[in-house]
C-alpha cells in the first residue's frame, strides 16, 4: 500500500463531492481530499474513470464512492444526490470542477471566428456555466439541510481576468464562473448562513487532455502559442495537478473561515506581468 502524504489538514468525518472528479486536475484533488480523511464522492460523467479513481482511493485506505452523472441535466445531479445520501447521509464540501473547452469552440487558421459552431459554443458554456451553478443548486442546498455549515469551491480559470486568444467561449464562460463565485457567496451568507462559504480558483496553464492540442504539437514539442505562454508565465512552467492542491486545502481550512467570494489564481505569475 503507497504510504500516504502528510497535508496537514484532517479531513476526518468529512464528506466532499467533486464534479469531474476523475479529470487530470481534480483526480489529484480526489486522491489528496481522501489522504486527508475525507469521504469522497467522485462524480463524473465516465464511469469507468470515476471507477478507476475510487478503486485506487480505496487501496490506499481511503474512503469514496463513484457518481456518474452529466453536470448539466438537473435530474442527473438528482440522481447522484441520492446515492451521496444514501452511502454518506450528508455533505460538507462540494468542488465544481466539470469544466473545459472544445475544438468546436476554438478559432485557428482554418477556423474563423465567424465558423466556430453552435454546438462547440453550447458545449462550453453548458458545461462550465451551467454545470456549475446546477451542482452548487443540488449539492449546495445538501449541505445548507444536512450540516448547516460548508465549503463551494468553483474551478475558475486564468482566462477569466486576462480573455485568451482562440477561446472565446471558454475565457467568457470562466468570466462567468467567477461572477457566479461571487454572487453565490453573498447569496448563501444573506439568505441562508455565512457559514456556507464560496470561493472559487484559478489556475493557470495546466496541461490537460483539452488542452494539450493548443500547447504541444504531437511529437511532445510546444507549439508557438505554449512557447508564448511560458514566455509571459514568471515561473517558467506549465502547472502540476499538485500546484492547486495548498490553495484548495486553504480555502478549505478554519483558516481561511473569514474568506469568501475571492477567486485565487494558481498561475505561477501569469497574470502579475504585463509583458515588459
Amino acid at each position: 500500500m503507497k504510504a500516504k502524504r502528510n497535508h496537514g489538514l484532517n479531513l476526518k468525518g468529512k464528506v466532499a463531492v467533486i464534479t469531474g472528479g476523475a479529470g487530470e486536475l481534480c483526480g489529484e484533488m480526489s486522491l489528496v481530499l481522501a489522504e486527508c480523511g475525507c469521504s469522497v464522492a467522485v462524480l463524473d460523467f465516465d464511469k469507468k474513470k470515476a471507477e478507476a479513481l475510487v478503486k485506487k482511493i480505496k487501496s490506499q485506505g481511503g474512503k469514496a464512492i463513484a457518481l456518474v452523472a452529466d453536470v448539466t441535466n438537473q435530474a442527473s445531479l438528482e440522481k447522484s444526490a441520492g446515492a451521496l445520501l444514501e452511502n454518506f447521509g450528508g455533505l460538507d464540501l462540494l468542488i465544481n470542477g466539470a469544466g473545459g473547452n472544445s475544438p468546436g469552440a476554438t478559432t485557428t487558421d482554418q477556423q474563423s471566428f465567424f465558423d466556430l459552431s453552435d454546438q462547440g459554443i453550447r458545449k462550453v458554456f453548458e458545461l462550465n456555466i451551467l454545470g456549475t451553478i446546477y451542482a452548487s443548486q443540488v449539492f449546495g442546498k445538501i449541505i445548507y439541510q444536512t450540516r448547516g455549515e460548508g465549503v463551494i469551491i468553483n474551478i475558475s480559470s486564468i482566462n477569466a481576468f486576462r480573455p485568451l486568444t482562440r477561446i472565446p467561449a471558454y475565457s467568457s464562460a470562466k468570466a462567468g464562473v467567477s461572477n457566479f463565485t461571487q454572487w453565490l457567496a453573498v447569496h448563501f451568507a444573506q439568505h441562508y448562513t455565512p457559514k456556507i462559504r464560496v470561493n472559487a480558483l484559478a489556475p493557470g496553464f495546466f496541461i490537460t487532455a483539452q488542452n494539450r492540442f493548443l500547447l504541444m504539437d504531437k511529437s511532445g514539442k510546444l507549439t508557438p502559442r505554449g512557447k508564448r505562454i511560458l514566455a509571459h508565465t514568471p515561473a517558467g512552467r506549465f502547472g502540476k495537478p499538485g500546484d492547486l492542491i495548498s490553495a484548495l486545502l486553504w480555502l478549505i481550512s478554519a483558516e481561511s473561515q473569514f474568506i469568501t467570494g475571492v477567486v485565487v489564481p494558481v498561475d505561477g505569475g501569469f497574470n502579475a506581468y504585463s509583458g515588459v
